[in-house]
């Protein structure tokens, strides 16, 4: 999916399963974004009317419900062993399991490929549904359609689902996801109120980039960047855009190698922005290239290599969209859903996290990737 690393893997989490019970969520996982309340439907969760169509619970899980017996809840995504990206997704999963909890009772159990694989992703998926294992899913898709015939699948059979990270098209209950282009419109206000905070209005070429540029989410994220800086900037020239931007790779070594030429080869660009993980590449071929002060970057998710160059000044912005919150989403919207007839709203919005934001997101990233 957007934003995530192929490169180096992570010892591979396979299947993990997980049975927490409590009454209150623990302290570690009190700054969420995840509403406690929703849309109070009429006549969930065993029968509801949307636009698409009506779904109606499985009698099997209904009649769990009506007994308040325990529910299986699966949450599938992308991979397991993708650098950064997969711990926190781990962490989410385990703190939305202990949200769900908190509701309703339920068994939890987390499936993924190493690596992203929709394929495979599916079949996991289609495994559990043939045992009778799931009876509410949360789905992290690779891509806005790579789930969409699945997930539709599972809500013709009465199986409630919710997804989240990626913008999709299928008939889940809830999308909990940022909006890739106001993402980009956001990141370009935070761009240009620092550009005026600091007297930088001489910064006028951009370029944009990211580990796959054509994607919906990374298309999204530079065109609204792009408009906005030029709406405010009008002279300002963007190097690379939406319609060419720099292909860095997902490889950490080669997205450096890719900065550090891209960079020779254009000395004028000022600003880059990285749509997904690879900032840190980019400020490290910066100070490599001796432009720290000259050039700056902005880029999303959590990583200690961004947080160092923020303090450093190379890097302004840091924004994290919040992969634990999407982990765990599907745990407490399903318990909701199940126990109170309720559907969760999509409430996602970036954090964006600046120099005197990077000790508590430190705090905050070495608190996640510890959780085991």
């Amino acid at each position: 999916m957007r934003r995530t690393y192929r490169g180096v893997m992570l010892a591979a989490m396979g299947c993990t399963a997980l049975s927490i019970t409590g009454t209150a969520l623990a302290q570690d996982f009190k700054d969420t974004q995840i509403p406690d309340k929703g849309e109070k439907v009429e006549g969930a969760p065993f029968e509801v009317k949307r636009d698409w169509g009506t779904f109606k619970l499985a009698d099997r899980i209904a009649e769990k419900v009506k007994k308040g017996e325990k529910i299986n809840y699966v949450f599938s995504y992308q991979a397991s062993g993708i650098p950064l990206f997969s711990p926190q997704f781990k962490a989410g999963f385990e703190m939305g399991c202990k949200m769900g909890n908190a509701i309703y009772p339920m068994d939890c159990a987390s499936i993924a490929p190493v690596q992203n694989d929709p394929n495979q992703q599916v079949s996991q998926i289609e495994a559990k549904l043939a045992a009778g294992e799931i009876d509410c899913i949360g789905i992290e898709p690779v891509s806005s359609d790579a789930m969409t015939a699945i997930t539709n699948k599972l809500m013709d059979q009465g199986i409630p689902v919710f997804t989240s990270g990626v913008p999709s098209r299928g008939h889940e209950f809830t999308n909990f996801t940022q909006i890739p282009a106001k993402e980009g419109k956001y990141a370009a206000e935070t761009v240009l109120q620092w550009i005026k905070d600091n007297g930088k209005s001489d910064i006028k070429v951009f370029a944009v980039s990211g580990g796959d540029p054509t994607q919906f989410w990374a298309q999204g994220r530079m065109k609204g960047f792009e408009d906005t800086i030029k709406a405010a900037i009008p002279d300002a020239k963007f190097v690379t855009s939406a319609a060419n931007g720099l292909n860095t790779s997902y490889e950490p070594g080669k997205a450096f190698d890719v900065y550090r030429s891209f960079l020779t080869a254009n000395p004028d660009v000022q600003f880059i922005e990285n749509v997904d993980i690879g900032a840190e590449h980019a400020d490290r071929a910066i100070e490599s290239l001796g432009l720290a002060g000259k050039v700056f970057t902005v880029g999303w998710n959590s990583s200690k290599g961004q947080l160092d160059a923020i303090e450093k000044g190379i890097q302004v912005v840091q924004f994290d969209q919040r992969w634990p919150d999407q982990a765990a989403f599907g745990g407490p919207a399903c318990a909701q859903f199940l126990k109170n007839g309720e559907i969760l709203p999509n409430t996602q919005t970036l954090k964006a996290v600046m120099k005197a934001d990077v000790k508590q997101a430190r705090e905050e990233l070495d608190r996640t990737m510890s959780q085991k």
